[in-house]
């Protein structure tokens, strides 16, 4: 090998202070009792609220409401490390973050505005905005994507257009995350087409209302398949039509569009793929549950080989995933999300195929069961499969973390670990030495 430039060895450290495991604790006690029941019903938007207040209510007290945020920003300030251990439990189930304030969008997108605002000292943003979505009063959605601009956002073309103090925004969007019950919109538009498209686009701040704002549809999804409008965490479809906003609704400055998703989307990789991990371990519990309790063919299920190599293989790849995340977090934590890039591409394509893997193995335990809608195991796969095309599908993920490594490597003529050139080059190194055991014997 001939890397350019040699890693330093660091220590690594997961570990976390008696007080934080308590928590820790504690939250696991409210998933699983608390939350993960309230699956089995159809409740309402309005039903949801009221259920999930009193569990709102004491994570504000206990210090771990809206915890990605820092205390001047209204938030908890705890570091990656410590939200991917809050999220492996809250991941579980889609209403752990809602009931802990740090669930997608919302989270995401109050991180940005919260930048934008020590950016450009907008104060004004934090009391419409930041402080009321951070107190979960309002909702947002994250409009992005569009009809043939997903894995390359260079070829967005959602124009937006200054005309004196106003953006007149001008588009099309889907997969806009919780688009159809928001209230304010994170608009990524083009704002300068004269330059690149990385120094071109911004981020505005468009409320759900503003005439012109049309959401057409929420777009039904392998994992929501049932024809809907108005549901949390749906993806819609939204145009813009003419719409206009104040130029102070600007996040950030002009052109920072890109510098800030990547700002938001390097923590919300670590907090995902600590969630697929808490829906990992419930579908292990249950792949294994099944292994012990059901015998077909003379035998348990767990004393089969095949079974005993998915359990095996299921925990070693979890496992591993784990380390691989909390790495990530730890260096996010002590370096920021740019020196974590490859850590974050490689997390994302790694966890989202373990979740995928584990899950297909408890279905298989389960046979028709694990297919039917009386597990929720087939809900969970079809969520899952998403996990590989959200926040960049797997092969961007794979091509960052390929040609970042490659960066640390020169071309050589002659291979560095080629033998003949190495023996030549170590007998001009040791040569006295050699002749003087030459002479020694």
């Amino acid at each position: 090998m001939s890397p350019k430039r040699r890693q330093q060895p660091v220590a690594w450290d997961f570990s976390t202070e008696p007080e934080f495991a308590e928590q820790l604790a504690w939250m696991r006690e409210v998933v699983r009792d608390e939350l993960i029941p309230l699956e089995t019903l159809e409740l309402t938007p309005h039903q949801l609220r009221h259920v999930l207040a009193p569990v709102q209510d004491e994570a504000r007290k206990r210090g771990l409401w809206a915890a990605h945020l820092p205390p001047e920003l209204g938030g908890e300030g705890f570091g990656q490390v410590k939200l991917g251990l809050m999220h492996e439990i809250l991941g579980q189930t889609a209403y752990g973050p809602v009931a802990f304030g740090n669930n997608a969008p919302d989270s995401g997108n109050a991180e940005l505005i919260a930048i934008g605002i020590k950016t450009t000292g907008r104060e004004d943003q934090r009391t419409q905005w930041l402080e009321p979505l951070l107190a979960g009063e309002i909702r947002s959605a994250f409009s992005m994507t569009e009809p043939g601009a997903g894995a390359d956002p260079t070829l967005l073309s959602t124009m937006a257009v200054r005309d004196g103090d106003e953006w007149v925004i001008n588009g099309h969007k889907w997969f806009t995350s919780n688009g159809s019950v928001a209230d304010v919109l994170v608009v990524m538009a083009v704002t300068n087409p004269d330059v690149h498209p990385y120094q071109g686009s911004s981020m505005i701040l468009v409320p759900a209302k503003a005439p012109g704002v049309d959401i057409v549809r929420d777009v039904s999804t392998m994992e929501d398949p049932v024809e809907h409008f108005g549901k949390f965490g749906a993806h819609s479809e939204v145009i813009y039509r003419d719409v206009r906003v104040p130029y102070g609704n600007l996040v950030g400055n002009e052109g920072d569009g890109f510098r800030l998703a990547q700002q938001r989307l390097g923590p919300g990789r670590i907090h995902h793929c600590m969630r697929w991990l808490g829906q990992s371990q419930r579908a292990f519990d249950m792949l294994c549950e099944r292994a012990v309790s059901r015998f077909t063919h003379g035998s348990y299920l767990a004393e089969k080989q095949t079974v005993q190599n998915w359990v095996a293989d299921s925990y070693a790849e979890m496992t591993a995933a784990r380390l691989m995340t909390l790495q990530a977090a730890w260096k996010m934590d002590q370096d920021g999300a740019q020196a974590a890039r490859v850590e974050i591409a490689m997390i994302k394509f790694y966890g989202a195929q373990v979740l995928f893997n584990v899950i297909d193995r408890a279905i298989q335990v389960h046979g028709s069961l694990g297919f039917s809608t009386d597990m929720p195991l087939e809900h969970m796969y079809r969520a899952a499969r998403a996990a590989r095309i959200y926040d960049g599908p797997d092969e961007v993920h794979r091509v960052t973390v390929a040609r970042q490594l490659l960066k640390r490597y020169s071309r050589a003529e002659v291979p560095t670990e080629h033998v003949p050139t190495r023996r030549a080059a170590a007998r001009d190194k040791f040569a006295s030495l050699l002749d003087d055991i030459a002479l020694e014997g």
